[in-house]
């Protein structure tokens, strides 16, 4: 798919009926955990397009396939890839439009969901409430030795510092720009006035796991804005951290009820 700054690998999954019950854009999460959960991702995608969603995953500036460097990546960039991609997907399957977004890219799917005209719905799957936190727990990959020696404030600190002088941060391989660290810092999960239902599903190991604090507030938020939210926790493994590439079967099955719900009136 032509965008600015180059080209995006993108894969389109037809809906196996006409007309699609709906079309899903998938955002995906942020740095390594992208490459993680592509397994999942593709999983879960061939299983919509199977109940009649029409389906597009794209990867977005800087990221897998796509065009250009990570460090040439901003969030705004990656916020205007998810519309563009979004437009193409409503051209191509005219029906009601979910956003599906894991972790990091719950973010982008909300910033997204407030530019866009259309009304539209969103898939969650274990949201990151705040991108500060995303930001602090990848610069902590790059301290882990300052961890230990107990001088981890003070080099946080400097790579904050840089980052806030326009100077690029690596970070496990990837070069971290200040347009995209400082986007993600700002990153929040605002319920957008045109989303009219969200499913947030939450992954644990533990039986019976209660939903979350942050799944709770954050629902209580949505809903008064007019949102009509589900929130689920289903057992699985997190698959986008694990050593070894994982699948999480009830996460699918659970996703595909989500969205079939008729919404409350």
């Amino acid at each position: 798919m032509p965008m600015q700054s180059g080209r995006r690998y993108c894969v389109f999954h037809a809906a196996r009926q006409e007309p699609a019950r709906g079309s899903v854009l998938y955002v995906h999460p942020f740095a390594e955990e992208m490459n993680k959960s592509r397994r999942m991702a593709a999983l879960q995608a061939r299983a919509l397009a199977d109940t009649g969603y029409a389906v597009l995953q794209v990867d977005l500036l800087g990221c897998g396939d796509s065009s250009g460097d990570f460090a040439d990546a901003s969030w705004e960039a990656w916020v205007d890839d998810i519309g563009t991609a979004s437009r193409w997907l409503q051209q191509r399957a005219p029906a009601p439009l979910w956003f599906w977004g894991l972790r990091a890219g719950c973010l982008l799917a909300a910033e997204a969901a407030r530019r866009t005209d259309a009304e539209c719905r969103l898939v969650f799957w274990q949201p990151t409430p705040s991108g500060n936190v995303v930001l602090q727990q990848f610069l902590r990959i790059k301290l882990t030795g300052d961890l230990v020696s107990g001088r981890a404030k003070g080099a946080m600190q400097a790579l904050r510092n840089d980052l806030n002088e326009g100077r690029q941060v690596e970070v496990a391989g990837y070069a971290l720009s200040p347009a995209i660290a400082l986007g993600l810092e700002r990153a929040d999960l605002q319920p957008p006035a045109q989303a009219i239902r969200l499913a947030w599903l939450d992954l644990s190991m533990l039986d019976n796991a209660a939903v979350s604090p942050a799944a709770t507030a954050h629902r209580a938020r949505w809903e008064q804005s007019g949102c009509d939210v589900r929130c689920e926790v289903v057992k699985g493994p997190a698959f986008w951290q694990t050593s070894e590439i994982e699948e999480a079967p009830d996460l699918i099955r659970a996703t595909l009820a989500a969205m079939a719900t008729p919404t409350q009136a």
